[in-house]
């Protein structure tokens, strides 16, 4: 095969840096906000591509996505509604950068959010980072009580990573509305897990094979994205009833693989419900610590009814 001539190396276009997932389900409002922010990032156009992945919509969201076509290097993917897993594993399979981060629709990423990625992976080209997620609805105090927990699991999971991302015996947790690692990596321990049709600990069990496999992940909290995940008392409870749904998959696949199982101690229970006190005004905190009561028995009931499932 004879070689490319420099004229025409010259007009091929440069593969980006960076390539940005975005799984998305009849959301084009949110889906809209999260592209707006991207395509205000400091990091220049051409370095990185966004990939949208419908999963299967019921209006498609290609009129959205058209929209930034002239201020986004953006591409559309759709797919039959198969769960956000398989969504970001097709948007990473398009992808041409050395890089993915993953971002969710309802979350619009700060300005520097990709150049802080970068600059935390320069010199470090197989590390994985997971960023901070901050909760955008302050007055929905179910999208806070949600947002309490994650910065509870984050302290309790990753706060101790050291220098080379390993931690107090206790596998690392970020979620995939903020993670950032290089893609031969991520195709190398498999992507995210299909068999989790919901966003319930998918991205729990690829830090897990990520650490398993060797890999280095680690916390970076200048990478921010807010959230805008508007939640309704029945929501909260449906959407914890879908994590321990995740949680007996994700237990049932370390076994699988061959790891001990890991049960917490009872105060990491009493800890996370009373975490709020002291952290917000008192009326405030009682309200989200009840929330995150109703939240443990929402995750308890999930986990039993998919064990009973799967039995």
């Amino acid at each position: 095969m004879p070689n490319p001539s420099a004229d025409e190396d010259a007009v091929r276009p440069r593969a980006p840096l960076v390539s940005v997932v975005i799984p998305t389900f009849d959301r084009p409002v949110a889906l809209a906000r999260c592209l707006e922010a991207l395509a205000q990032q400091t990091m220049p156009r051409d370095r990185f591509e966004v990939i949208v992945s419908d999963d299967g919509s019921p209006s498609p969201v290609r009129e959205v996505t058209e929209r930034f076509a002239s201020r986004l290097t953006i591409t559309c993917l759709r797919q039959g509604n198969r769960g956000p897993a398989a969504a970001r594993n097709a948007g990473a399979c398009r992808a041409r950068g050395r890089f993915l981060a993953f971002t969710d629709d309802d979350c619009a990423p700060d300005t520097d959010w990709l150049q802080e990625f970068e600059r935390a992976a320069t010199g470090h080209p197989g590390l994985a980072l997971g960023g901070h997620t901050r909760n955008a609805l302050e007055r929905n105090l179910c999208s806070t009580a949600s947002q309490v927990l994650v910065d509870y699991l984050y302290g309790y999971f990753n706060e101790k990573l050291d220098d080379v991302g390993q931690g107090g015996g206790r596998e690392p947790l970020f979620t995939s509305n903020n993670l950032f690692m290089p893609v031969d990596r991520f195709r190398a321990v498999g992507g995210f897990p299909e068999d989790f049709p919901d966003a319930a600990a998918e991205d729990r069990e690829l830090c897990a094979r990520w650490q398993h496999a060797g890999f280095e992940i680690r916390l970076l909290e200048s990478a921010v994205v807010d959230h805008h995940h508007d939640l309704t008392l029945s929501g909260f409870m449906r959407q914890h009833f879908a994590y321990g749904r995740g949680a007996f998959r994700f237990q049932r696949m370390r076994r699988n693989r061959g790891d001990i199982p890991r049960i917490e101690p009872l105060r990491f229970y009493r800890d996370l419900v009373f975490y709020p006190l002291g952290r917000m005004p008192m009326g405030r905190s009682l309200i989200v610590t009840a929330l995150l009561l109703l939240s443990q028995l929402a995750n308890a009931a999930g986990f039993f009814w998919q064990r009973r499932m799967q039995a």
